[in-house]
């Protein structure tokens, strides 16, 4: 995200936004359908070619799409500070729980308040705090569970 350019959302959506900006976004055609700063939903259609041994998703291909959807939240959660900061992501944890099959979906949710992240970066600190994500098959059956820890590096 170093290289995102800083636009406001009425230029561009969020998932056209990273669409245009994170290669692997585009490559496994996620489909952003709901991005705001409270919940990011972004889908993996179900695609032969990044299949694994069982006729599933890859497990790359969930990682990729749960990290996504917690890049999509940050951003709708704290655009407004790119200005001054730099989101990224710290760690990450994936479970997989179920096997998954055809298209899936995450969903991603702030594990902090905003506002209490924004205020860290006010007091001059570099806060860091989590994104939990559920990736969940058509039938509703949880397949993955990922928390990702991301950052706002202060500019300069």
């Amino acid at each position: 995200m170093g290289n995102m350019p800083v636009m406001s959302a009425d230029q561009m959506s969020i998932g056209e936004m990273l669409s245009a900006t994170v290669p692997m976004a585009r490559t496994l055609h996620l489909e952003f359908l709901e991005t705001t700063p409270d919940k990011a939903v972004v889908s993996l259609p179900d695609q032969g070619e990044y299949h694994n041994h069982v006729g599933g998703p890859h497990a790359g291909a969930m990682f990729t799409l749960g990290e996504t959807a917690s890049g999509s939240i940050v951003l709708a959660a704290f655009g407004d500070q790119l200005s001054r900061a730099v989101p990224l992501a710290v760690k990450a944890e994936i479970a997989y729980k179920k096997l998954a099959m055809g298209a899936v979906t995450a969903t991603a949710t702030l594990g902090r308040p905003a506002a209490d992240v924004v205020a860290e970066l006010d007091a001059g600190e570099r806060p860091e705090f989590p994104v939990t994500i559920e990736i969940r098959r058509a039938d509703g059956a949880v397949t993955g569970e990922m928390t990702v820890v991301w950052t706002l590096r202060p500019n300069g």
